[in-house]
């Protein structure tokens, strides 16, 4: 079983976390984006990451990876099986934040290549995502229950990234909840064992 990794990008994070979750046991395979090698082409001609070679098939979109892990093994009910409703609205949150927030962490981070508006518009369209997302968080200590599920993980690294542009400016901000539940992966063995060099 082998992934073919970019150790910062917020989708390799995500599958690595499902999959290091799962137990499963993958060779990690860290490419260069500027000098991807023959096998990773071969298997998704597309030739972004992550991609996962595993039983005689290939994966190669985040989520697909992360749902694959999961139904392998799942001892924290990442996939919400116990609360099917949660489960139903956790796609609804995933396929927003890589759709709209996504966009938002983009012209935010990179805020010189869009010059129409300032980095400081671009952060207060974001926000009002934050808002929601602490206001979920004030709730409980996870996003659907009071233990992590497959939408922690896969909001996680595109939080990091946005937190990660004006860190002073997030760590003052009117999120504690959001900021804290950040924190909590960042510092977790999980978290920690996913970005080791």
């Amino acid at each position: 079983m082998i992934l073919y990794s970019f150790r910062r990008c917020p989708w390799a994070m995500r599958a690595r976390l499902a999959l290091h979750y799962s137990e499963c046991p993958v060779e990690i395979r860290e490419v260069s984006l500027k000098a991807k090698p023959a096998e990773l082409l071969a298997l998704s001609p597309k030739g972004t990451v992550p991609v996962l070679s595993a039983d005689e098939q290939v994966l190669d979109e985040s989520l697909d990876i992360m749902r694959w892990a999961l139904a392998r093994h799942d001892p924290q009910d990442w996939l919400l099986r116990a609360d099917p409703e949660a489960a139903q609205a956790t796609d609804a949150l995933i396929a927003r934040n890589d759709r709209d927030f996504k966009v938002q962490v983009n012209l935010y981070k990179y805020a010189e290549r869009y010059p129409e508006h300032s980095r400081e518009y671009y952060r207060a369209q974001a926000e009002v995502w934050l808002a929601e997302l602490d206001g979920r968080l004030a709730q409980r200590a996870y996003l659907f229950a009071d233990h992590p599920s497959l939408a922690d993980a896969a909001l996680l690294p595109l939080m990091r990234q946005f937190a990660g542009v004006e860190p002073d400016w997030f760590a003052s901000a009117p999120y504690p909840h959001l900021r804290g539940w950040l924190q909590g992966w960042l510092e977790s063995a999980l978290f920690k064992a996913i970005m080791a060099r």
